[in-house]
């Protein structure tokens, strides 16, 4: 575990003293051959890295603390995290298995989220900062963002909703009933009793896939145990970069959009 880099003292009011846990360490195979010399989470949308985007939405809603798991381009992590804005701490977190699943990057952070309430956040998404703010005043110790308006191609991670309570989620997982259906954005508030048993659950569905599972597969069994709810954000823009038109459309559609709903 490397040292952290503090950015000065922390802001007044960090928001629930949440620490952000952010998963930058895969490859992005799908993104080649942008990805090949480049972390994902680096790629640049409307000028900027998507994940230095990213710290400025942290900082923005009072999150101080942030973790980030690095493995593939580590050191261009490390190099961006260090111009993070004044009174953030950031932590890089090595993940030396970061060719496997997401499950095993979130394992890295295991004793951030065993002991903290933390925001966890996948570092590929271009999103407004509303988006933080809503989830962030959550009164849920548990909670997920969720886009009802979404088209569903297969490859969403879908999450289901009945009666205020999230009940499965997952690209293939359909329970027998539910109230709301949405379109999971990759970012999850979690608190240490429920942070405890998901490291357990972690630790299940990596022994049961040797490693390349998803981190959602833990999450998913979560649901069940612990009560977790669905905060909406239908209807602002955003997009996961998983592709190359993924990209295109945060260029020329979702970044555009973004900079008029905050007059940027």
């Amino acid at each position: 575990m490397n040292e952290p880099a503090s950015r000065d003292a922390a802001g007044p009011g960090a928001a629930r003293e949440l620490t952000a846990i952010i998963l930058a360490a895969g490859v992005a195979r799908r993104l080649a051959p942008l990805t090949d010399h480049t972390q994902k989470s680096l790629l640049p949308v409307g000028g900027r890295a998507i994940l230095a985007r990213m710290l400025d939405a942290l900082h923005a809603v009072g999150v101080r603390h942030v973790v980030i798991v690095v493995g593939h381009c580590a050191d261009q992590v490390r190099a961006l995290a260090a111009t993070a804005p004044l009174g953030m701490t950031i932590e890089c977190i090595d993940n030396p298995a970061y060719q496997k699943g997401s499950s095993l990057s979130l394992y890295c952070a295991r004793d951030v989220i065993r002991r903290r309430p933390t925001l966890i956040m996948d570092a590929d998404v271009v999103f407004p900062r509303e988006f933080l703010r809503r989830l962030v005043a959550s009164p849920a110790a548990q909670a997920f963002l969720i886009d009802e308006g979404f088209a569903d191609t297969g490859e969403e991670v879908k999450i289901y909703v009945q009666g205020g309570r999230v009940i499965a989620l997952g690209k293939k997982v359909v329970p027998p009933a539910w109230d709301r259906v949405g379109e999971g954005v990759g970012f999850f508030t979690c608190g240490p009793d429920a942070g405890r048993e998901l490291i357990g659950l972690l630790e299940q569905v990596i022994e049961d896939s040797q490693g390349i599972c998803e981190y959602e597969d833990a999450l998913h069994l979560l649901v069940s145990r612990q009560r977790v709810e669905a905060v909406g954000v239908t209807g602002l823009p955003w997009t996961e970069v998983d592709f190359a038109e993924d990209l295109h459309r945060a260029h020329s559609v979702v970044f555009p959009a973004i900079a008029r709903l905050e007059g940027t």
